[in-house]
């Protein structure tokens, strides 16, 4: 079996003690690979996703990365264990140009600022070009862009996404997922939660399918594409664990 870059494993958590939106949920996220989390509104996507960048208490569980034991991370200290984490909302500084939000992500980045600053540069060509301009006046795959680009600046071995194509066009969408995509080909592992199904199943290696805050379905991307159990999970009609 392939190296995990992450494993979460009987992860129970939730904004609010003895108010868990998570039920004993497990997941593994294989090196360089696209793993999708998918599920119905209120499945937990987003909660587990926070739980494991260490935004949401968890109260029963583990997380590990590359086997170390991370659970209930400071969010300040993700970077420092290569973990970079992109939210759905407020990911970028919109009243800041371009060039600082770029800028203060790289602020803890030494003396190899200046050269992370021009490769990210050099592989978002759009954002170089309105590097002076105001964030806010971007388009809304420019800003998604950006917030990559931030997310990027930490040279991170680990990006957690969530609904990175939320309220973005067809096209920008479909772009920043394939942009998801070929970030693994220089080893970067991708986890994310994602609202366009179809999308998501096309491009990622494997899947985990939550309902309820628990576990229904997980398996290769491309055999559930297309799968009626997919649909039978997003129309609440069917529930495949005890207690689901």
């Amino acid at each position: 079996m392939p190296d995990a870059a992450l494993e979460a494993v009987g992860i129970t958590a939730g904004y609010v003690p003895d108010l868990p939106i998570l039920l004993d949920v497990s997941l593994r996220a294989e090196a360089g690979s696209v793993t999708v989390i998918i599920g119905p509104n209120g499945a937990g996507k987003s909660t587990l996703i926070k739980a494991i960048a260490g935004l949401v208490p968890v109260s029963r569980g583990t997380v590990a990365l590359r086997g170390q034991d991370i659970t209930g991370l400071r969010p300040h200290h993700m970077a420092r264990h290569g973990i970079a984490y992109v939210p759905q909302t407020d990911n970028i500084f919109r009243s800041l140009t371009v060039g600082q939000n770029l800028d203060l992500a790289l602020r803890r980045a030494g003396s190899a600022g200046p050269d992370r600053l021009a490769r990210l540069l050099d592989r978002f060509p759009a954002l170089a070009d309105k590097r002076g301009d105001k964030a806010g006046a971007l388009s809304g795959g420019q800003r998604q862009f950006l917030a990559v680009a931030m997310a990027l600046a930490t040279a991170p071995q680990l990006i957690l996404m969530d609904e990175p194509s939320a309220g973005l066009a067809p096209k920008a969408a479909q772009e920043v997922l394939e942009f998801a995509r070929d970030l693994t080909e220089q080893g970067v592992t991708i986890l994310l939660v994602e609202q366009n199904v179809n999308q998501a199943l096309r491009l990622a290696d494997h899947c985990y399918i939550l309902a309820e805050g628990r576990n229904q379905v997980d398996g290769p991307a491309e055999a559930l594409l297309g799968d009626p159990i997919v649909a039978e999970i997003y129309l609440g009609g069917k529930r495949l664990r005890a207690g689901a």
